[in-house]
Protein backbone atom coordinates (compact mmCIF):
# COMPACT_ATOMS: atom_id res chain seq x y z
CA UNK A 1 0.00 0.00 0.00
CA UNK A 2 1.45 3.37 -0.90
CA UNK A 3 0.01 5.03 2.41
CA UNK A 4 -0.70 2.99 5.76
CA UNK A 5 -4.27 3.42 7.22
CA UNK A 6 -3.93 5.69 10.36
CA UNK A 7 -4.38 3.97 14.07
CA UNK A 8 -7.76 5.06 16.05
CA UNK A 9 -9.02 3.91 18.69
CA UNK A 10 -12.96 3.01 19.63
CA UNK A 11 -14.12 2.72 23.28
CA UNK A 12 -15.77 -0.63 24.10
CA UNK A 13 -16.66 0.82 28.19
CA UNK A 14 -13.37 1.91 29.20
CA UNK A 15 -11.17 -0.18 27.37
CA UNK A 16 -9.52 1.50 24.09
CA UNK A 17 -9.39 -1.13 20.75
CA UNK A 18 -7.11 -0.02 18.52
CA UNK A 19 -8.51 0.23 14.23
CA UNK A 20 -7.44 0.69 11.00
CA UNK A 21 -9.85 1.65 7.72
CA UNK A 22 -8.90 2.00 4.24
CA UNK A 23 -10.61 2.06 1.59
CA UNK A 24 -14.84 3.32 0.91
CA UNK A 25 -16.02 0.44 -1.07
CA UNK A 26 -19.31 0.58 -0.99
CA UNK A 27 -19.94 -2.82 1.65
CA UNK A 28 -18.09 -2.55 4.66
CA UNK A 29 -15.79 -5.95 5.46
CA UNK A 30 -14.35 -6.03 9.08
CA UNK A 31 -11.53 -8.49 9.36
CA UNK A 32 -11.66 -10.44 12.66
CA UNK A 33 -8.19 -11.79 13.28
CA UNK A 34 -6.61 -14.99 15.19
CA UNK A 35 -4.94 -15.32 18.48
CA UNK A 36 -2.05 -13.13 17.01
CA UNK A 37 -2.55 -9.50 15.90
CA UNK A 38 -0.80 -5.94 15.40
CA UNK A 39 -2.93 -3.43 13.28
CA UNK A 40 0.34 -1.49 12.59
CA UNK A 41 3.30 -4.22 12.27
CA UNK A 42 1.22 -6.96 9.81
CA UNK A 43 1.81 -4.29 7.25
CA UNK A 44 5.54 -5.50 7.35
CA UNK A 45 4.62 -8.82 7.18
CA UNK A 46 4.54 -10.73 2.95
CA UNK A 47 1.09 -10.61 1.85
CA UNK A 48 -0.62 -8.57 4.47
CA UNK A 49 -1.03 -4.64 2.72
CA UNK A 50 -1.74 -6.34 -0.57
CA UNK A 51 -4.75 -8.40 1.14
CA UNK A 52 -6.16 -5.20 2.60
CA UNK A 53 -5.67 -3.23 -1.04
CA UNK A 54 -7.00 -6.16 -2.42
CA UNK A 55 -9.86 -5.96 -0.55
CA UNK A 56 -10.28 -2.26 -0.81
CA UNK A 57 -11.21 -2.62 -4.29
CA UNK A 58 -14.90 -3.59 -3.76
CA UNK A 59 -14.92 -2.60 0.32
CA UNK A 60 -14.57 -0.26 3.59
CA UNK A 61 -11.48 -2.50 4.67
CA UNK A 62 -11.85 -2.33 8.47
CA UNK A 63 -9.39 -4.47 11.09
CA UNK A 64 -8.51 -4.12 14.93
CA UNK A 65 -6.93 -6.01 17.56
CA UNK A 66 -8.92 -7.73 20.08
CA UNK A 67 -8.54 -6.61 24.03
CA UNK A 68 -5.29 -7.80 24.71
CA UNK A 69 -3.55 -7.89 22.00
CA UNK A 70 -1.83 -5.63 19.81
CA UNK A 71 -2.43 -1.54 20.04
CA UNK A 72 -5.34 -2.82 22.42
CA UNK A 73 -5.48 -2.32 26.12
CA UNK A 74 -4.32 -5.19 28.48
CA UNK A 75 -7.07 -6.98 29.95
CA UNK A 76 -5.87 -8.70 33.79
CA UNK A 77 -8.12 -11.82 32.59
CA UNK A 78 -9.15 -13.76 29.50
CA UNK A 79 -11.55 -12.53 27.93
CA UNK A 80 -15.17 -13.82 27.13
CA UNK A 81 -16.60 -14.25 24.00
CA UNK A 82 -19.29 -11.38 25.00
CA UNK A 83 -16.31 -8.82 25.94
CA UNK A 84 -14.99 -9.43 22.23
CA UNK A 85 -18.48 -9.41 20.72
CA UNK A 86 -18.25 -5.88 22.58
CA UNK A 87 -15.23 -4.95 21.18
CA UNK A 88 -16.74 -5.54 17.62
CA UNK A 89 -19.40 -3.66 18.06
CA UNK A 90 -17.60 -0.82 19.75
CA UNK A 91 -14.99 -0.17 16.32
CA UNK A 92 -18.21 -0.61 13.95
CA UNK A 93 -19.92 2.22 16.29
CA UNK A 94 -16.38 4.27 15.85
CA UNK A 95 -16.29 3.79 11.86
CA UNK A 96 -19.89 4.12 11.85
CA UNK A 97 -20.94 1.42 9.93
CA UNK A 98 -24.76 0.05 10.85
CA UNK A 99 -23.99 -3.66 9.16
CA UNK A 100 -20.86 -5.19 7.54
CA UNK A 101 -19.52 -8.39 6.03
CA UNK A 102 -17.38 -10.67 8.24
CA UNK A 103 -13.71 -12.30 6.95
CA UNK A 104 -12.66 -14.50 10.37
CA UNK A 105 -9.28 -15.58 10.76
CA UNK A 106 -8.52 -19.14 12.82
CA UNK A 107 -10.22 -18.28 16.30
CA UNK A 108 -12.13 -15.49 14.96
CA UNK A 109 -14.10 -17.96 12.88
CA UNK A 110 -16.59 -18.90 16.22
CA UNK A 111 -16.28 -15.35 17.56
CA UNK A 112 -17.78 -13.93 14.31
CA UNK A 113 -20.63 -17.12 14.25
CA UNK A 114 -21.53 -15.80 17.72
CA UNK A 115 -21.96 -12.37 16.59
CA UNK A 116 -23.75 -12.99 13.13
CA UNK A 117 -26.42 -15.10 15.42
CA UNK A 118 -26.45 -12.41 18.34
CA UNK A 119 -26.24 -9.63 16.13
CA UNK A 120 -28.07 -10.86 12.92
CA UNK A 121 -29.10 -6.96 11.90
CA UNK A 122 -25.26 -5.94 12.14
CA UNK A 123 -23.99 -8.83 9.67
CA UNK A 124 -24.02 -9.19 6.14
CA UNK A 125 -21.95 -12.13 5.26
CA UNK A 126 -19.54 -14.71 7.49
CA UNK A 127 -16.48 -15.97 5.47
CA UNK A 128 -14.27 -17.56 7.15
CA UNK A 129 -10.51 -19.40 6.92
CA UNK A 130 -9.10 -21.93 9.08
CA UNK A 131 -11.74 -21.57 11.34
CA UNK A 132 -13.23 -24.37 13.71
CA UNK A 133 -16.49 -24.90 16.08
CA UNK A 134 -14.48 -26.52 19.03
CA UNK A 135 -10.89 -28.08 19.47
CA UNK A 136 -10.72 -30.23 21.67
CA UNK A 137 -11.87 -33.32 21.82
CA UNK A 138 -15.10 -34.58 23.25
CA UNK A 139 -17.24 -37.79 23.18
CA UNK A 140 -19.32 -36.35 20.24
CA UNK A 141 -16.91 -34.71 18.39
CA UNK A 142 -13.83 -36.71 17.82
CA UNK A 143 -12.08 -34.62 15.34
CA UNK A 144 -10.66 -32.48 18.13
CA UNK A 145 -7.36 -32.44 20.03
CA UNK A 146 -6.44 -33.64 23.01
CA UNK A 147 -6.93 -31.22 26.00
CA UNK A 148 -3.56 -31.79 27.65
CA UNK A 149 -1.69 -32.27 24.38
CA UNK A 150 -2.94 -29.45 23.28
CA UNK A 151 -2.00 -27.11 27.24
CA UNK A 152 1.04 -29.40 26.85
CA UNK A 153 1.93 -27.73 23.66
CA UNK A 154 0.75 -23.92 24.73
CA UNK A 155 3.22 -24.32 27.87
CA UNK A 156 6.06 -24.99 25.57
CA UNK A 157 5.03 -22.26 22.98
CA UNK A 158 4.83 -19.74 25.88
CA UNK A 159 8.49 -20.79 27.14
CA UNK A 160 9.38 -19.93 23.19
CA UNK A 161 7.34 -16.47 22.88
CA UNK A 162 9.25 -14.10 20.94
CA UNK A 163 11.89 -16.37 19.00
CA UNK A 164 8.93 -16.27 16.18
CA UNK A 165 8.85 -20.19 17.27
CA UNK A 166 4.45 -19.64 16.44
CA UNK A 167 5.85 -19.06 12.83
CA UNK A 168 5.25 -22.29 12.35
CA UNK A 169 2.00 -22.68 13.37
CA UNK A 170 0.33 -19.18 11.66
CA UNK A 171 2.42 -20.03 8.24
CA UNK A 172 4.04 -23.54 7.47
CA UNK A 173 5.56 -21.96 4.24
CA UNK A 174 7.70 -19.08 6.02
CA UNK A 175 8.60 -21.24 8.84
CA UNK A 176 12.30 -21.55 7.57
CA UNK A 177 12.69 -17.88 6.58
CA UNK A 178 14.99 -16.17 8.75
CA UNK A 179 13.69 -12.58 7.73
CA UNK A 180 10.06 -13.57 8.32
CA UNK A 181 10.70 -15.62 11.31
CA UNK A 182 12.98 -12.55 12.75
CA UNK A 183 9.78 -9.81 11.54
CA UNK A 184 7.46 -12.39 13.52
CA UNK A 185 8.99 -12.67 16.38
CA UNK A 186 9.16 -9.00 17.21
CA UNK A 187 5.37 -9.46 16.33
CA UNK A 188 4.68 -11.72 18.80
CA UNK A 189 6.44 -9.66 21.73
CA UNK A 190 4.43 -6.78 20.78
CA UNK A 191 1.36 -8.39 20.07
CA UNK A 192 1.47 -9.98 23.78
CA UNK A 193 3.32 -10.99 26.82
CA UNK A 194 4.08 -15.13 27.46
CA UNK A 195 1.79 -14.63 30.13
CA UNK A 196 -0.96 -13.24 28.17
CA UNK A 197 0.03 -16.12 25.28
CA UNK A 198 -1.41 -18.63 27.90
CA UNK A 199 -4.44 -16.66 28.90
CA UNK A 200 -5.55 -16.21 25.40
CA UNK A 201 -5.20 -19.28 24.47
CA UNK A 202 -7.65 -20.27 27.57
CA UNK A 203 -10.20 -19.33 25.56
CA UNK A 204 -9.38 -21.66 22.50
CA UNK A 205 -9.08 -24.65 25.12
CA UNK A 206 -12.84 -24.40 26.27
CA UNK A 207 -14.01 -22.53 23.06
CA UNK A 208 -17.50 -24.71 21.78
CA UNK A 209 -19.83 -23.06 19.51
CA UNK A 210 -21.37 -25.90 17.92
CA UNK A 211 -25.01 -24.92 19.34
CA UNK A 212 -25.31 -21.99 17.86
CA UNK A 213 -23.79 -22.99 14.42
CA UNK A 214 -27.32 -23.80 12.55
CA UNK A 215 -28.66 -20.66 13.74
CA UNK A 216 -26.22 -18.89 11.79
CA UNK A 217 -28.78 -17.47 9.16
CA UNK A 218 -26.67 -14.95 6.80
CA UNK A 219 -24.89 -16.28 4.14
CA UNK A 220 -21.76 -18.37 4.91
CA UNK A 221 -18.66 -18.63 2.96
CA UNK A 222 -16.18 -20.84 4.80
CA UNK A 223 -12.42 -21.60 3.92
CA UNK A 224 -9.46 -23.73 4.55
CA UNK A 225 -5.88 -24.43 3.42
CA UNK A 226 -5.92 -28.54 2.46
CA UNK A 227 -2.89 -28.75 4.67
CA UNK A 228 -3.92 -26.01 7.45
CA UNK A 229 -2.54 -26.84 10.84
CA UNK A 230 -6.05 -27.16 11.75
CA UNK A 231 -7.40 -30.28 10.41
CA UNK A 232 -9.43 -30.10 7.49
CA UNK A 233 -12.61 -31.91 8.92
CA UNK A 234 -12.72 -29.03 11.94
CA UNK A 235 -13.37 -26.56 9.51
CA UNK A 236 -15.81 -28.99 7.27
CA UNK A 237 -17.81 -29.70 10.66
CA UNK A 238 -18.07 -25.76 10.59
CA UNK A 239 -19.35 -25.46 7.56
CA UNK A 240 -21.76 -28.49 7.25
CA UNK A 241 -23.61 -27.19 10.52
CA UNK A 242 -24.56 -23.35 9.20
CA UNK A 243 -27.36 -23.98 6.94
CA UNK A 244 -26.07 -23.42 3.42
CA UNK A 245 -22.48 -22.48 4.20
CA UNK A 246 -20.53 -22.53 0.91
CA UNK A 247 -17.52 -24.90 1.01
CA UNK A 248 -14.57 -24.39 0.05
CA UNK A 249 -10.74 -25.74 0.35
CA UNK A 250 -7.95 -24.37 -1.26
CA UNK A 251 -4.14 -24.99 -1.91
CA UNK A 252 -1.89 -24.36 0.81
CA UNK A 253 -0.37 -25.16 4.07
CA UNK A 254 -0.55 -21.71 5.87
CA UNK A 255 -3.09 -20.67 8.78
CA UNK A 256 -2.98 -17.30 8.35
CA UNK A 257 -4.20 -17.11 4.65
CA UNK A 258 -1.62 -13.56 3.83
CA UNK A 259 1.37 -15.37 4.37
CA UNK A 260 0.66 -18.26 1.47
CA UNK A 261 -1.16 -18.20 -1.71
CA UNK A 262 -3.67 -15.39 -2.71
CA UNK A 263 -5.15 -15.16 -5.76
CA UNK A 264 -7.87 -17.82 -5.48
CA UNK A 265 -8.97 -16.51 -2.06
CA UNK A 266 -9.19 -13.23 -2.95
CA UNK A 267 -11.91 -14.54 -6.51
CA UNK A 268 -13.63 -16.81 -4.10
CA UNK A 269 -14.08 -13.59 -1.14
CA UNK A 270 -14.65 -11.20 -3.92
CA UNK A 271 -16.98 -13.06 -5.81
CA UNK A 272 -19.15 -14.40 -2.93
CA UNK A 273 -19.40 -10.56 -1.37
CA UNK A 274 -19.86 -8.84 -4.69
CA UNK A 275 -21.28 -12.07 -6.94
CA UNK A 276 -19.00 -11.54 -9.48
CA UNK A 277 -15.90 -13.17 -9.50
CA UNK A 278 -12.32 -10.51 -10.44
CA UNK A 279 -10.57 -11.12 -13.72
CA UNK A 280 -7.08 -12.77 -13.21
CA UNK A 281 -4.48 -9.69 -12.10
CA UNK A 282 -2.14 -11.17 -14.36
CA UNK A 283 0.08 -9.03 -16.68
CA UNK A 284 3.01 -9.62 -19.01
CA UNK A 285 6.05 -7.49 -19.23
CA UNK A 286 9.51 -7.31 -20.54
CA UNK A 287 11.86 -7.54 -17.22
CA UNK A 288 15.10 -8.11 -16.44
CA UNK A 289 14.94 -10.80 -13.80
CA UNK A 290 18.17 -10.29 -10.86
CA UNK A 291 19.10 -13.46 -8.61
CA UNK A 292 21.88 -13.21 -5.88
CA UNK A 293 23.10 -15.53 -3.56
CA UNK A 294 25.64 -15.32 -0.71
CA UNK A 295 28.57 -18.45 -1.30
CA UNK A 296 28.92 -20.94 1.25
CA UNK A 297 26.41 -19.10 3.70
CA UNK A 298 25.88 -22.47 5.67
CA UNK A 299 29.23 -22.91 6.55
CA UNK A 300 29.90 -19.34 7.44
CA UNK A 301 27.14 -19.21 9.66
CA UNK A 302 28.22 -21.88 11.63
CA UNK A 303 31.78 -20.67 11.97
CA UNK A 304 30.33 -17.07 12.78
CA UNK A 305 27.48 -18.20 15.15
CA UNK A 306 23.91 -17.30 14.90
CA UNK A 307 24.56 -13.92 16.62
CA UNK A 308 27.27 -12.65 14.36
CA UNK A 309 25.73 -14.00 11.16
CA UNK A 310 22.58 -12.56 11.78
CA UNK A 311 24.17 -8.99 12.05
CA UNK A 312 26.45 -10.02 8.59
CA UNK A 313 23.55 -10.76 7.21
CA UNK A 314 21.33 -7.96 7.77
CA UNK A 315 24.48 -5.56 7.11
CA UNK A 316 24.49 -7.88 3.15
CA UNK A 317 20.65 -7.05 2.90
CA UNK A 318 20.83 -3.38 3.85
CA UNK A 319 23.54 -2.84 0.84
CA UNK A 320 22.13 -5.17 -1.54
CA UNK A 321 18.32 -2.68 -0.82
CA UNK A 322 20.55 0.35 -1.13
CA UNK A 323 22.36 -0.88 -4.44
CA UNK A 324 18.65 -1.94 -5.94
CA UNK A 325 17.00 1.77 -4.99
CA UNK A 326 19.82 3.44 -6.70
CA UNK A 327 19.61 1.34 -9.81
CA UNK A 328 15.91 1.38 -9.93
CA UNK A 329 15.57 -2.12 -9.15
CA UNK A 330 12.44 -3.26 -7.31
CA UNK A 331 12.71 -6.57 -4.94
CA UNK A 332 10.60 -9.27 -5.30
CA UNK A 333 11.47 -11.25 -2.32
CA UNK A 334 14.66 -12.22 -0.58
CA UNK A 335 15.47 -16.28 -0.54
CA UNK A 336 16.79 -16.57 2.92
CA UNK A 337 20.38 -15.78 1.90
CA UNK A 338 20.03 -13.93 -1.16
CA UNK A 339 17.48 -11.79 -3.26
CA UNK A 340 15.17 -12.23 -6.70
CA UNK A 341 14.68 -8.48 -8.27
CA UNK A 342 13.52 -7.26 -11.25
CA UNK A 343 14.45 -3.99 -13.73
CA UNK A 344 13.21 -2.54 -16.54
CA UNK A 345 16.44 -1.83 -17.68
CA UNK A 346 19.16 -4.98 -18.38
CA UNK A 347 22.21 -2.70 -18.28
CA UNK A 348 21.27 -1.08 -15.21
CA UNK A 349 20.50 -4.75 -13.36
CA UNK A 350 24.41 -5.83 -14.43
CA UNK A 351 25.51 -2.35 -12.99
CA UNK A 352 23.74 -3.23 -9.69
CA UNK A 353 24.53 -6.60 -9.88
CA UNK A 354 28.47 -5.93 -9.84
CA UNK A 355 27.54 -3.37 -6.96
CA UNK A 356 26.40 -5.59 -5.00
CA UNK A 357 29.20 -8.30 -5.45
CA UNK A 358 31.67 -5.24 -4.54
CA UNK A 359 30.12 -4.10 -1.68
CA UNK A 360 29.37 -7.28 -0.36
CA UNK A 361 33.07 -8.45 -0.54
CA UNK A 362 34.16 -5.27 1.58
CA UNK A 363 31.80 -6.91 4.16
CA UNK A 364 33.88 -10.07 3.71
CA UNK A 365 30.95 -12.06 1.70
CA UNK A 366 31.28 -13.70 -1.60
CA UNK A 367 28.10 -13.37 -3.73
CA UNK A 368 27.49 -14.67 -7.00
CA UNK A 369 24.63 -13.92 -9.70
CA UNK A 370 22.62 -14.23 -12.22
CA UNK A 371 20.77 -12.29 -15.00
CA UNK A 372 18.16 -13.05 -17.58
CA UNK A 373 15.93 -10.77 -19.90
CA UNK A 374 12.64 -11.95 -20.85
CA UNK A 375 8.44 -11.55 -20.85
CA UNK A 376 7.36 -12.13 -17.11
CA UNK A 377 4.16 -12.90 -15.83
CA UNK A 378 3.34 -9.78 -13.16
CA UNK A 379 0.88 -11.19 -10.06
CA UNK A 380 0.50 -8.19 -7.99
CA UNK A 381 3.84 -7.80 -6.37
CA UNK A 382 5.38 -11.00 -7.90
CA UNK A 383 7.32 -12.46 -10.96
CA UNK A 384 6.59 -15.79 -12.43
CA UNK A 385 7.06 -17.67 -15.91
CA UNK A 386 9.88 -19.13 -17.84
CA UNK A 387 11.95 -16.28 -17.62
CA UNK A 388 12.37 -16.04 -14.16
CA UNK A 389 13.39 -19.72 -13.80
CA UNK A 390 15.94 -19.64 -16.52
CA UNK A 391 17.16 -15.91 -14.23
CA UNK A 392 17.55 -18.43 -11.24
CA UNK A 393 18.92 -21.68 -13.18
CA UNK A 394 22.03 -18.96 -14.05
CA UNK A 395 22.64 -17.51 -11.17
CA UNK A 396 22.78 -21.20 -9.89
CA UNK A 397 25.87 -21.95 -12.40
CA UNK A 398 27.68 -18.71 -11.36
CA UNK A 399 31.00 -19.20 -9.35
CA UNK A 400 31.80 -17.20 -6.55
CA UNK A 401 31.93 -13.63 -7.12
CA UNK A 402 30.72 -14.31 -10.83
CA UNK A 403 28.27 -12.56 -12.73
CA UNK A 404 27.07 -14.72 -15.14
CA UNK A 405 24.15 -13.19 -17.67
CA UNK A 406 22.54 -14.84 -21.01
CA UNK A 407 23.48 -14.50 -24.35
CA UNK A 408 19.95 -12.35 -24.37
CA UNK A 409 21.14 -10.00 -21.52
CA UNK A 410 24.58 -9.26 -23.35
CA UNK A 411 23.14 -8.64 -26.88
CA UNK A 412 20.52 -6.06 -25.01
CA UNK A 413 23.29 -4.19 -23.86
CA UNK A 414 25.30 -3.66 -26.97
CA UNK A 415 26.77 -0.16 -26.58
CA UNK A 416 26.68 0.29 -23.08
CA UNK A 417 30.47 -0.28 -22.65
CA UNK A 418 30.15 -3.92 -20.38
CA UNK A 419 32.37 -6.30 -21.13
CA UNK A 420 31.83 -10.30 -21.08
CA UNK A 421 34.13 -13.80 -20.88
CA UNK A 422 32.37 -16.37 -23.19
CA UNK A 423 31.46 -19.31 -20.48
CA UNK A 424 29.75 -21.57 -22.89
CA UNK A 425 27.09 -23.10 -23.69
CA UNK A 426 24.95 -24.61 -20.60
CA UNK A 427 21.84 -26.99 -19.83
CA UNK A 428 19.75 -25.44 -17.74
CA UNK A 429 17.58 -27.79 -15.82
CA UNK A 430 14.46 -27.39 -16.52
CA UNK A 431 14.37 -25.40 -19.38
CA UNK A 432 14.41 -26.39 -23.18
CA UNK A 433 17.91 -25.74 -25.39
CA UNK A 434 21.30 -25.12 -24.03
CA UNK A 435 21.95 -21.71 -23.19
CA UNK A 436 25.14 -19.40 -23.82
CA UNK A 437 26.30 -18.04 -20.95
CA UNK A 438 28.80 -15.07 -20.29
CA UNK A 439 30.45 -13.54 -17.06
CA UNK A 440 30.58 -9.90 -16.64
CA UNK A 441 33.65 -8.55 -17.17
CA UNK A 442 35.65 -7.10 -13.68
Amino acid sequence: MSELPQTRYAKAGDLSIAYQVAGAGPIDLIIVPGLVSHVECFHELPGYSRMIERFTKFARVITFDKRGTGLSDRVPDAPTYEDRMDDITAVLDAVGSERAAFFAISEGGALSALFAVTYPGRTTALVTFGAYARVCVAADYPIGVDREMFTQAIDAMAELWGTGAFLAVVSASRADDPDVRTLWARIERLSMSPGGFRALNQINLDIDVRAVLPSVRVPTLVLHAEADIFPIQAARYFADHIPAARWVHLPGIDHYPWLGPMDELFAEIEEFLTGTRPAPDVDRVLATVLFTDIVGSTQRAATLGDRRWRELLDAHDATVRRELARARGREIKTTGDGFFAAFDGPARAIRCAVAIREQSRALGIDVRAGLHTGECERRADDLAGIAVHIGARVAAHAQAGEVLVTSTVRDLVAGSGLTFADRGEHALAGVPELWRLLAVGV
